[in-house]
């Protein structure tokens, strides 16, 4: 049990009381715009308003002891709807009770929290004040109460002992993040690196340049079986999706040894995998076997905190709102290369770029107040945005202003944190601009594929829908996780069931796409088909896809002389650099047959491997309809980001020595591996 102090310990400071007062101001207007808004609830004059607000933070201090007790024995999803049904009930008693309020229509209880969280929201808005700190401000006020208690005992008022916090802003390159930081879209990046504090880096992110790569890497120091987004496994029979929980545990079955990055008490939150996490909150291997939910109480300060549920929800559809203006701004000022902006993807752009963003806050606070050795937690606004959007687009330049303003956040809450932090910025790819492949064609890679092939529909899989929503998703798994579990999705027979294993039950073709990186297998076959018996079979399929505008190279393994890079007008043979006729790589850069070398030789590789072409301002065409792309090279979608406190030193033998660029997600991993055991964080 940590130290709760003296009875003292709980007096209140004057900023106490200062975002006492604020809080009771903003809740009263609040309020007072509901009541006045919404029929069946009325207001005799502002002194009841105020005393109903008065009343719901009383009833919110008294209620949340009894709730985290509660929460410990009902879990996440019990701690939700419990808190939930606190803050209706607080609203609820506070408006039937108070004397001059008075209450005709009992649903109209929850349009006054919802009209109320909006307005709270707008008011915090126009006055500049940070609006996620408002859900922080419990823990932090406990936080501060634990450093007085630390300093009336004697100790110093910050603790000495050192942590480690991993904060990746997926899908950011370091260009995309120069550009903000000189539009003053990030200045507490700029302060960082204009003080000193901070250096900033890149480092490369290897093909397949996909969050489960990167992540496997980083987290775990492998990443040899994931060679896309997804891909057909021919062992299993199947089609693997990495964002899928039971397909993201197996993955984490294969490349952890135990040992991960925060194996040693750390804690990971809204990540793919768990990097051998003792906490793991929102992870996607996680949740599919019931997992991933953490301890109750951890939810709870999110989900009991007073209109914070209803004002992120309002938050949300306000998001919506947002987006639909975009994408429509977009479409008339014929903005290209775009793509479609609507959908699912307007709802669930809502969910992850406020729900999701805030309960994530929550967790990384909560943790960092008790002083837990490591943190790392995966925040997706920016990449999700700029898959639709473009990834220097006005609006997903501004999703990282929300972001950089989280670590302003957490910077405040690091001030009365458990432990001495340093925080290192991540991501684990960047994002590349151009025109999708079935913009440019007319037609996709799956239905090329198979022309070429003269294979029906019916005997093929496509799987391009994208890598994006996988933190929405373990969110919903989370919240949906007491359910029993469906089936998952299987393409091919299942491994459990041998007497569907049969050839004849296998498609014939099965292309996948990540980004502008696809992948073509032939399931039915065994091994890895070369180059030599792919032209026997189907010799109109290698010269069909290399003469196409769009695609760059076709990679494909030889009898005799190893993986090779097909391209119009020559090829390279990856393992020594040889080039037949003219250089299909040349435009890629140097390391772009390393790359694709890799590539070639990890588990699962494909048949053939397809990338697009990249044109000399680096627009590349993805196999996916998204205007904004990763997973294979060209243009910044592989320039991924390193800033890390100037004093965390870089030594003889590490990754970083010498001022040379980290190359893979694995050095990486070493690299913060070498930090952690200096600063005393793993053993």
């Amino acid at each position: 049990m940590p130290h709760l102090g003296r009875a003292g310990d709980l007096v209140p400071t004057l900023r106490d009381l200062a975002d006492a007062g604020w809080g009771l101001l903003t809740t009263s207007l609040g309020l007072g715009a509901a009541i006045a808004l919404v029929d069946g609830v009325t207001a005799d004059g502002p002194v009841p308003v105020i005393l109903v607000a008065v009343t719901v933070a009383v009833g919110d201090f008294l209620l949340r002891p009894l709730l985290r007790l509660l929460a410990l024995g009902v879990g996440a999803i019990g701690a939700m709807v419990a808190g939930l049904l606190a803050q209706v009930a607080l609203a609820w008693g506070a408006l039937l009770l108070v004397p001059g309020i008075g209450v005709t229509d009992w649903g109209a209880v929850l349009v006054v929290l919802v009209v109320a969280s909006v307005v709270m929201a707008l008011g915090r808005w126009l006055v500049g004040a940070n609006d996620s700190s408002y859900v922080l401000g419990d823990i932090m006020r406990r936080a501060r109460s634990r450093a007085r208690a630390r300093e009336r005992r004697g100790e110093p008022a910050l603790p000495t002992e050192a942590g480690l916090l991993l904060v990746q802003l997926d899908g950011l390159s370091r260009s995309a993040l120069e550009q903000a930081i000189e539009a003053g879209l990030a200045p507490t990046m700029a302060r960082w690196l204009r003080e000193g504090t901070h250096h900033l880096t890149s480092w490369w992110s290897q093909v397949p340049s996909t969050t489960p790569s990167a992540q496997a890497g980083v987290l775990h120091g492998n990443n040899q079986p994931i060679p896309a987004f997804r891909w057909w496994d021919k062992e299993l029979g199947r089609l693997v999706v990495a964002n899928r929980p039971q397909d993201s545990a197996l993955v984490e079955s294969r490349v952890s040894d135990g040992n991960g990055l925060l194996a040693h008490g750390g804690v990971a939150i809204s990540t793919m995998f768990s990097g051998d996490a003792q906490t793991r909150l929102l992870v996607m291997s996680a949740a599919g076997a019931g997992g991933g939910l953490g301890p109750g109480p951890s939810f709870l300060r999110f989900f009991a905190s007073p209109f914070v549920l209803s004002r992120a929800l309002s938050r949300s559809v306000l998001e919506m709102v947002k987006e639909l203006y975009q994408g429509r701004r977009q479409r008339v000022r014929n903005v290209v290369p775009r793509v479609r902006r609507q959908g699912w993807y307007v709802v669930l752009r809502g969910i992850s770029n406020v729900l999701l963003r805030d309960l994530n806050v929550s967790l990384v606070a909560e943790h960092l107040v008790r002083g837990t050795p490591a943190i790392y937690v995966n925040l997706v606004d920016y990449d999700e945005i700029a898959h639709h959007a473009g990834p220097s687009r006005p609006e997903a330049l501004r999703a990282l202003e929300g972001l950089d303003g989280v670590l302003a956040l957490l910077e405040q809450v690091l001030l009365t944190s458990g432990r001495s932090y340093r925080v290192v910025v991540l991501s684990d790819h960047g994002q590349s601009l151009g025109a999708t492949f079935r913009q440019v064609e007319g037609t996709d890679l799956a239905t090329v594929c198979r022309g070429l092939l003269e294979v029906p529909d019916s005997a093929s899989v496509e799987a391009s829908e994208g890598e994006a929503w996988g933190p929405v998703n373990t969110l919903l798994t989370t919240l949906l996780s007491s359910r029993p579990a469906r089936r998952p999705v299987v393409v091919g027979p299942d491994r459990h069931r041998p007497e569907a294993a049969a050839t004849e039950q296998l498609p014939e073709l099965a292309v996948v796409a990540s980004g502008n990186l696809g992948a073509v297998w032939f399931p039915r076959l065994p091994g890895r088909l070369t180059l030599e018996e792919v032209h026997e079979r189907w010799p109109r399929l290698v010269p069909g896809l290399v003469s196409r505008d769009s695609i760059g190279v076709v990679v494909a393994q030889t009898e005799s002389r190893g993986p090779v890079a097909v391209g119009r007008a020559g090829l390279c043979v990856l393992g020594d650099g040889a080039v037949e006729g003219e250089d299909p790589l040349a435009q890629y850069g140097p390391r772009g047959r390393a790359d694709l070398l890799r590539c070639a030789g990890l588990d699962n590789a494909a048949d053939l491997i397809v990338v697009s072409s990249v044109d000399a301002y680096g627009q590349v065409h993805a196999f996916e309809e998204q205007v904004g792309s990763h997973g294979g090279l060209g243009g910044q979608q592989n320039e991924a980001v390193l800033l890390y406190p100037a004093d965390l030193p870089v030594e003889d033998g590490d990754p970083l020595a010498g001022g040379r660029e980290l190359v893979g997600s694995e050095e990486l991993h070493d690299q913060l591996v070498a930090w952690m055991r200096r600063l005393g964080v793993r053993p």
